[in-house]
């Protein structure tokens, strides 16, 4: 039996890494993976301030929970616990827990494994900060998407237009910069493209613009 075909897309905060991997994940007929959806559905389950609780008792708290996927491209279903893991995660509060637990080598080392078990049983395309360059180093095909932080912002606040909520540029762009600033320069795994990763600027290109290059570095 051939391995399972990984690829990786990485890259910060609102570049539009979700859109493209699921768009990617269905044209190859393969699940969709969201791993920064497992760092926030983590963060959800421990709730505020869970990044100061000692290290053993993280441990323990993440061994009992399993990680599942179903489905292919926009349609596949990521769930923690058998719960599918849904839009309570997708907040800017559990998005900056989230961030302030993956500063944390237990914390990364336990989606690590989760992760890479994962892409053991499936082929999938793996969107997150650190795919091509640490969870999946042998991954066939490698991108590393990237953009201003200004259109980054503007991006994210249509986005949440589009779900019938508001938000304030100038917050959002002040979220994007911290965030930014936290997962480049962690000591675990900062955010960085994999050494043999094609790196894609975004930010003056249409969606199908990046989908067209994804593509080409797939299947050339």
């Amino acid at each position: 039996m051939a391995d399972p075909l990984i690829v990786t897309i990485d890259g910060p905060a609102g570049v539009g890494k979700s859109t493209m991997a699921k768009r990617l994940a269905r044209a190859l007929s393969i699940p969709y993976l969201d791993t920064g959806a497992m760092f926030r559905a983590v963060a959800l389950r421990l709730g505020d301030g869970a990044w100061e609780r000692g290290e053993a008792d993280l441990a323990s708290a993440l061994a009992g929970m399993e990680f599942s996927l179903s489905g292919v491209g926009e349609d596949s279903v990521l769930s923690l616990d058998g719960a599918p893991i849904g839009d309570e995660v997708r907040t800017e509060q559990v998005a900056m827990w989230a961030s302030n637990l993956a500063t944390l080598p237990v914390v990364r080392a336990s989606l690590k494994a989760a992760q890479q078990t994962l892409g053991k049983r499936f082929s999938l395309v793996a969107e997150g900060r650190d795919m091509g360059s640490v969870v999946f180093p042998t991954a066939r095909r490698k991108f590393f998407l990237d953009a201003t932080a200004d259109e980054r912002a503007r991006r994210r606040l249509r986005q949440l237009a589009d779900m019938g909520k508001t938000a304030d540029f100038d917050d959002l762009r002040e979220q994007i910069a911290r965030r930014d600033h936290q997962d480049r320069n962690r000591a675990e795994a900062p955010l960085r493209p994999a050494p043999d990763a094609v790196i894609i600027d975004t930010t003056s290109l249409a969606i199908d613009e990046v989908f067209a290059a994804l593509v080409r570095g797939v299947r050339g």
